[in-house]
C-alpha cells in the first residue's frame, strides 16, 4: 500500500512538523501577514521569473532528511495551490470579515470600562452638585441685597409657593444629586431667604410685617421660622386666655385687674449636666445674698421658693431684691468675665489712669448679636430653651425663650418683674455696658430678650399689662400672712 503523499512515516517527527505547517498556514492566512508575504513573495518572483520558490525547496530536498523532504513537498503544494490562486506576488482576494466574538471580555477590559463609566457618572454629578450650589446662593444673595423697600408680603407668599414646589420640582433630578439632596439645599436657601424677606418687611413697617405673619403663620410658616413672635398672635391659644376670660377673672386683694394665667400645658425641662450644675452655684449664691434664705426642694421649684420668701419678708422692697439679683449675677459670672464683656462687648475702657477710663465707645456692633448666640447656653438653667431671633427693629441680637421656666414655675408676675426682668436689664446696662429689654409674654410665656435695646419702663410698656396673674401663689401668700394687719407689708407690686 503506497503511503499518501504528505504523510509521515517517522511517528517521531509527525507532531512538530504538523505544529510547524499549521502554524504556517495560519501565518500566511492572517490579516497581519498578508501584506509582508505579498511584499516578500513579488520581490522573489521578480528576480527569478516567477519559479524561484519551487527550484529552491528542490535543491532543499535533495540535501535535508526525508522527513524535512516532505514537509518541502508539502510546503511546495501549497506553493502550487497559491500560483493556482494568484500567486505570492498578487493581491489575495478579499477575505470575509471575522465574525463576532461570543466570548466574554476580559476581566482587565471589563474592569476599565466599569472605571470610565464610574468616572462619568461622577463627573455628571459634580456638575449637578456646582449648579445646584450656584442656583442656591444665587437666590439667597438675590434677596440680601435687595433693599428693605423691596420687601412686600406678596414676595413672601410666593417664597412660600416656591418652597412648597420644592419635591414636586426637584424630584426628577435629586437622584443625580449627592450631598445637596441630604442636606436639603434648596429648602434652606429658599427658607433663608423668606427670614430675610420678613426682617426687611419688620424694618420697613413693623405692622405691616405683624399683619403678613399673622396671616402666613402657622399654616405656610411654622412659628420658629418667623424672625420675631412677640406681637404675632400664638396659634389655637385656648377659650381661656381671651379677654373676656381675663376680665371675667376680678380684682385682686387690692382692688388691681387680674391676668388670666396661661391656659397652655406646662412643659417638662430636661436639665443638662450644665444646667444643674449652674443652677446649684446660682442657689448658693442666692443663700448668701439673701442673708441665708435656703428651701429643702431641690431644682427650680427650690429655687422660688427662695425667691418667694425673701419677696413676702416684712418691710421688702423692689430695690433690695433688684440688688440681690445682680449681685447674684455677678458671683456668678465669676470676677473674671464682666470685666472683659465690659472691654470686649461694651466698648469701656479699663482702669488704666487715663483721662479715658471709664469712657465707653460701645457697644461694638458685634456685641448685641454674639451676646444673643452664647446666652443659651449659660442661662438655660433658669429660662428654659431658647435660641436667637432678631428684635423688633429687625436688628440681630434678640433671642426668644419658647416657654419661660422661671414663669411656668412660679405663675407670679411679681417674681418675673422683680427678680429676673428688670435686675436683669440693670444688671446688663450697669455691670456689662450693653442695653437690655425683657418683655414677657403672660399668656403664652414666650419671653424675648433684646440685647442693644433700650428699654422702657413697666409702666410705660404697653405690652406688660398691670395687675397680678390669677393664680399666683405668691400674692395669696401675702394676703394670709397679713390679713390681720399685723407686721409691715412688703413694698412691691406686680403692677
Amino acid at each position: 500500500m503506497s503511503t499518501p503523499r504528505g504523510y509521515c512515516r517517522g511517528r517521531g517527527h509527525c507532531g512538530p512538523i504538523v505544529l510547524l505547517s499549521v502554524g504556517a498556514l495560519l501565518l500566511l492566512l492572517s490579516p497581519s501577514s498578508v501584506g509582508h508575504a505579498s511584499a516578500f513573495s513579488g520581490g522573489a518572483r521578480a528576480a527569478t521569473g516567477g519559479s524561484s520558490r519551487p527550484a529552491l525547496l528542490a535543491t532543499q530536498s535533495r540535501t535535508r532528511p526525508s522527513s524535512f523532504r516532505l514537509a518541502a513537498a508539502d510546503e511546495t503544494t501549497a506553493s502550487d495551490d497559491v500560483n493556482k490562486s494568484g500567486g505570492f506576488g498578487e493581491k489575495a482576494p478579499p477575505s470575509a470579515p471575522p465574525a463576532p466574538s461570543t466570548t466574554a471580555s476580559s476581566p482587565s477590559t471589563a474592569a476599565a470600562a466599569a472605571a470610565a463609566t464610574a468616572e462619568s457618572d461622577l463627573t455628571s454629578r459634580l456638575l449637578a452638585e456646582a449648579r445646584e450650589i450656584g442656583e442656591c446662593a444665587a437666590l439667597l444673595f438675590g434677596h440680601v441685597t435687595k433693599p428693605d423697600g423691596a420687601a412686600s408680603a406678596d414676595g413672601i407668599v410666593a417664597l412660600c409657593d416656591d418652597l412648597d414646589a420644592v419635591p414636586s420640582v426637584r424630584s426628577p433630578d435629586r437622584d443625580e444629586l449627592m450631598t445637596t439632596t441630604k442636606i436639603d439645599l434648596r429648602s434652606r436657601a429658599i427658607r433663608a431667604a423668606r427670614y430675610e424677606a420678613l426682617n426687611k418687611l419688620m424694618r420697613r413697617d413693623y405692622d405691616a410685617y405683624v399683619a403678613t405673619a399673622s396671616f402666613l403663620s402657622p399654616s405656610r410658616i411654622p412659628r420658629d421660622e418667623l424672625p420675631n413672635v412677640q406681637d404675632v398672635p400664638y396659634p389655637d391659644l385656648p377659650e381661656a386666655t381671651s379677654a373676656a376670660a381675663a376680665a371675667a377673672a376680678g380684682e385682686s386683694e387690692e382692688g388691681q385687674p387680674l391676668v388670666a394665667d396661661c391656659a397652655l400645658d406646662s412643659k417638662s425641662f430636661d436639665d443638662s449636666p450644665l444646667d444643674k450644675l449652674l443652677l446649684g452655684i446660682f442657689r448658693d449664691l442666692v443663700t448668701k445674698n439673701t442673708g441665708g434664705v435656703s428651701s429643702p426642694k431641690a431644682g427650680i421649684e427650690g429655687l422660688l421658693e427662695q425667691g418667694r420668701t425673701y419677696m413676702t419678708q416684712p418691710g421688702q422692697t423692689a430695690e433690695a431684691q433688684h440688688a440681690m439679683v445682680k449681685n447674684t449675677l455677678g458671683g456668678l459670672m465669676t470676677p473674671v468675665l464682666p470685666p472683659f464683656y465690659r472691654i470686649f462687648m461694651g466698648g469701656i475702657v479699663p482702669q488704666l489712669g487715663t483721662d479715658l477710663d471709664g469712657k465707653q465707645f460701645g457697644p461694638w456692633f458685634y456685641a448685641p448679636w454674639l451676646t444673643s448666640v452664647v446666652t443659651p447656653t449659660f442661662f438655660g438653667f433658669l429660662v428654659g430653651p431658647s435660641r436667637p431671633n432678631t428684635r423688633k427693629d429687625g436688628q440681630w441680637g434678640g433671642l426668644v425663650v419658647e416657654k419661660c421656666k422661671f414663669l411656668q414655675e412660679s405663675g407670679c408676675k411679681g417674681l418675673c418683674l422683680h427678680q429676673c426682668k428688670l435686675p436683669a436689664q440693670e444688671f446688663f446696662k450697669e455691670e456689662l455696658g450693653l442695653d437690655l429689654t425683657v418683655s414677657p409674654n403672660f399668656v403664652t410665656q414666650e419671653c424675648q430678650w433684646s440685647f442693644g435695646e433700650v428699654p422702657l419702663s413697666p409702666e410705660e410698656d404697653p405690652s406688660f399689662p398691670t395687675g397680678c396673674l390669677v393664680g399666683c401663689e405668691s400674692r395669696k401668700a401675702m394676703a394670709s400672712a397679713y390679713a390681720s394687719g399685723s407686721g409691715e407689708r412688703p413694698a412691691v407690686s406686680c403692677l
